[in-house]
């Protein structure tokens, strides 16, 4: 298929409202791009700086879906790292051969916004984000695959300013850092609602140790605190969620249900 009409027919809004939700791992559009009308429009091509794990990860989804490297629509905004796949396969095929051929190194499963899918892979197993596949449909049997570096800015991996109520010498995790195995809903007011895949929710409020769950009260080791913005959590509290902790060579392992993460504290 002519990148042109690859370009006039893939619905980019819906890549870019995906890219959107991993502003944290990937550069997010300031306004929505619509589909380019049916004319010749240039593509980029795949960069020569491709990370590894980019690169790794692309040769793996492209041998499970048959994909043919493109270049990538120009309306669509990814790092110069990334690399754009043609499949002549439905997306509902193209999504479990995805995850099944990367098997360990997912976190979680396909999060979907309107036709468009996204999913997240580490750089190793049981290691950090490395990179994200995007997905969206170009026809009922043909899709376009973006797999792109997960790169944090520098502000995103910065240690915020100690705020106040936490325990110095005690370890913290934002509540981006548990991307993949714990959900973070910021609720307001200083509240938020944390889900795991197959528990109850677990509401919680900065500054306080007594958190709340199916109407009942859960006491946590340590306070949750907040700096205005972000949850800051702390590490002891994790059982409260049914996760398991354990060291590892880069700092911990965070296994919720059958998804694990690899972090790195904060301690203040």
């Amino acid at each position: 298929m002519r990148l042109s009409t690859l370009n006039s027919r893939l619905a980019l809004g819906a890549l870019l409202c995906v890219s959107t939700g991993l502003a944290q791992t990937a550069p997010a559009p300031s306004s929505p791009v619509p589909a380019a009308p049916a004319q010749a429009v240039p593509a980029r091509r795949a960069s020569g700086a491709t990370s590894r794990v980019a690169s790794a990860v692309a040769v793996t989804v492209s041998k499970a879906v048959a994909g043919q490297i493109v270049g990538c629509p120009a309306g669509l905004k990814v790092s110069p790292q990334a690399v754009c796949l043609y499949s002549k396969q439905a997306a509902a095929s193209v999504r479990p051969a995805v995850r099944g051929a990367l098997g360990a190194l997912v976190l979680g499963d396909w999060k979907t916004s309107g036709p468009a899918s996204s999913l997240l892979v580490r750089a190793s197993a049981g290691g950090p984000l490395g990179a994200y596949v995007l997905l969206s449909p170009v026809t009922a049997q043909e899709t376009l695959l973006v797999v792109d570096a997960a790169a944090p800015s520098a502000a995103a991996s910065a240690r915020p300013a100690a705020p106040a109520g936490v325990v110095k010498g005690q370890p913290y995790l934002l509540g981006r850092d548990l991307t993949g195995v714990v959900n973070v809903v910021s609720l307001g007011a200083g509240k938020f609602r944390l889900n795991v895949a197959g528990e109850t929710a677990l509401t919680v409020t900065a500054g306080q140790k007594t958190a709340q769950r199916a109407g009942g009260n859960v006491e946590l080791p340590l306070p949750p605190v907040s700096d205005g913005k972000n949850l800051i959590f702390p590490v002891a509290g994790l059982r409260a969620l049914g996760c398991t902790v354990s060291d590892n060579a880069g700092g911990l392992t965070i296994a919720c249900g059958p998804d694990s993460v690899g972090v790195k504290p904060i301690v203040f």
